[in-house]
């Protein structure tokens, strides 16, 4: 860990300043000096991104950055052993791709999803009655927010659920060193945390505390006010959303996966992480504000999960609770060039070599997904050896994309 030097809060930082792009470094100082910031945690896989960077973990007094939090509101990663071998799946993995990508929607398919649940007997699970009573009550009280954009939002979260969305998103099927199968997913709150968010941005720019910051997209809600408390309603719903949608298409890819081996399979305990959110926690005596905008929680010990991009692998990590981290850890392997810089600088034919042995697309569509546009993501694990300790080291056979 090395001490960003020259900032009003301490930047602790688990990357080497010297690889991390000046935009990027200037990104932490403006955070770092604002007048509410305690401190922040930079994790090895940090990159440049709007307002706040990526892979960073800032804490707050009585104020929250929606930047700091990320437009995909509640993005994460979850996993599950299956009670399988690799001997056990079958010569050609084409079948067990298929059956994922007529399951579970990918890329920007807003079709109604509801049928897709109602054949797996999905249709009345994870108490979506329950869930959608409390966005009612949510926006029923916020003036902020019509009840035209409420509809809109309910109408495409509904529409959505289940499914994968695009980029950086992505289901695998991946073996560990005992050549144990698991399932792996990577996703999030789908448009709906980016409407939210990019509202709720605004809305703070425009508040006259925000005035004379040194980037405006670092604009704060302060605690007790109504802009803050509307802000937090439709965070933790969107947060609630992304979870329960992880975990309904964590369901489709089972019952497609079983549907392709033809014969029942046994799952293990799932593991579920947020890697965009924000929670309550308490630090130096001080109730703090945490937002991870790609990081993940290391606290009690849990499990986590660290994925590199498609065709280098994951890991299965469990947490050491790293206070000067703020309990925290990176959330994969972090881009080190841009969506149009990877599409400038490599070909389809590198994507076929570095996704050699990957059951996947190998087409332009996914060129900005290319491995070697992301960090190395042993290198990203060397660096954070004081925060996880490794589990299982996951190898991919299969990878699903938008």
């Amino acid at each position: 860990m090395e001490i960003l030097p020259g900032t009003r809060a301490p930047v602790r930082m688990w990357a080497d300043p010297a690889s991390v792009e000046d935009q990027a470094l200037r990104q932490l100082r403006n955070v770092a000096g604002l007048p509410w910031t305690h401190g922040v945690a930079v994790m090895p896989d940090v990159h440049y991104g709007k307002g706040a960077t990526v892979g960073s973990v800032i804490a707050m007094r009585d104020a929250v950055s929606p930047a700091a939090v990320g437009v995909d509101i509640g993005c994460g990663m979850s996993a599950v052993p299956v009670e399988l071998t690799a001997s056990d799946l079958p010569d050609s993995l084409r079948g067990i791709r298929t059956a994922i990508e007529e399951d579970v929607p990918v890329g920007r398919d807003l079709h109604q999803h509801g049928a897709d649940l109602r054949r797996v007997g999905l249709q009345h699970t994870y108490g979506w009655d329950a869930f959608w009573a409390r966005f009612d009550e949510l926006h029923a009280v916020q003036e902020d927010m019509s009840w035209t954009t409420a509809d809109k939002l309910r109408t495409r979260a509904h529409q959505q659920v289940g499914s994968l969305g695009g980029g950086n998103h992505f289901v695998e099927v991946c073996t560990d060193a005992d050549d144990r199968v698991w399932l792996m997913l990577h996703s999030g709150s789908r448009n709906i945390g980016k409407v939210l968010a990019e509202q709720h941005i605004a809305a703070a720019q425009a508040l006259a505390h925000n005035q004379d910051l040194p980037d405006r997209d670092l604009a704060v809600f302060l605690s007790g006010t109504p802009e803050m408390a509307a802000y937090r309603s439709d965070l933790y719903w969107a947060q609630e959303y992304a979870r329960l949608n992880r975990t309904v298409m964590m369901a489709l890819v089972k019952a497609a996966f079983t549907r392709a081996m033809g014969r029942p399979v046994r799952f293990g305990e799932e593991i579920s992480c947020h890697h965009n959110y924000v929670s309550e926690e308490t630090y130096d005596g001080l109730e703090l504000i945490v937002t991870r905008k790609g990081a993940i929680s290391t606290a009690d010990g849990r499990l986590g999960i660290i994925p590199g991009s498609m065709g280098t692998g994951s890991y299965i990590v469990r947490g050491r609770g790293h206070e000067a981290a703020y309990r925290s850890a990176s959330h994969g392997a972090g881009r080190r060039m841009s969506r149009s810089a990877a599409k400038r600088t490599f070909s389809v034919a590198d994507l076929q070599a570095q996704t050699e042995g990957v059951e996947c697309r190998k087409d332009a569509g996914v060129l900005d997904e290319i491995p070697g546009s992301y960090k190395d993501l042993e290198s990203v694990m060397a660096q954070q050896t004081d925060l996880v300790d490794v589990v299982a080291r996951l190898r991919t056979l299969v990878c699903v994309k938008g």
